[in-house]
C-alpha cells in the first residue's frame, strides 16, 4: 500500500465515500485511471480559463467548472455531494500537495477554486 493510499484509508477508511471509491476503483485498468485523470484535469482547465480571464465566481463559466470538477468525481469515485466538494475545497487550500496541484498552474488557483467551490 502506497503512502497516499494508507492517509486515506486511515482519514476516511469509514466513510461510505472511501469504501464506495475502492469499490470502484478496484476494477480499474491503468487505462480507466487515465481516462479518469483527463476528466479531472478537464475540470481544472476549466478553473484556470475563468481565473486566468478574471472571471467572477458566481459567473455561468465558474459554476460550470465546479460543476464538472463533482462530476468528475462522481463519475470515477465516488458520489460527490456539494458538501463532500465543499470539505474538498478546503483540502486544497490547507494541504500543501493538494494547494501545489493548482497553483503550480497559476499561482492563486487553488484559492479561487475553493472560493468557487464554496460559493455554490
Amino acid at each position: 500500500m502506497d503512502e497516499y493510499q494508507k492517509e486515506a484509508e486511515e482519514r476516511w477508511g469509514e466513510s461510505p465515500e472511501f469504501r464506495q471509491s475502492q469499490s470502484r476503483t478496484s476494477k480499474y485498468s491503468q487505462t480507466y485511471f487515465a481516462a479518469a485523470r483527463v476528466d479531472q484535469e478537464a475540470a481544472t482547465e476549466l478553473f484556470v480559463y475563468a481565473y486566468g480571464n478574471s472571471l467572477d465566481i458566481s459567473s455561468d463559466e465558474v459554476r460550470a467548472a465546479v460543476a464538472s470538477h463533482r462530476a468528475a468525481i462522481t463519475k470515477w469515485f465516488y458520489d460527490c455531494s456539494i458538501d463532500m466538494q465543499k470539505m474538498l475545497a478546503v483540502m486544497y487550500i490547507q494541504d500543501q500537495r493538494f494547494k501545489e496541484y493548482y497553483d503550480v498552474r497559476v499561482r492563486g488557483l487553488a484559492q479561487y477554486v475553493h472560493d468557487a467551490i464554496m460559493a455554490q
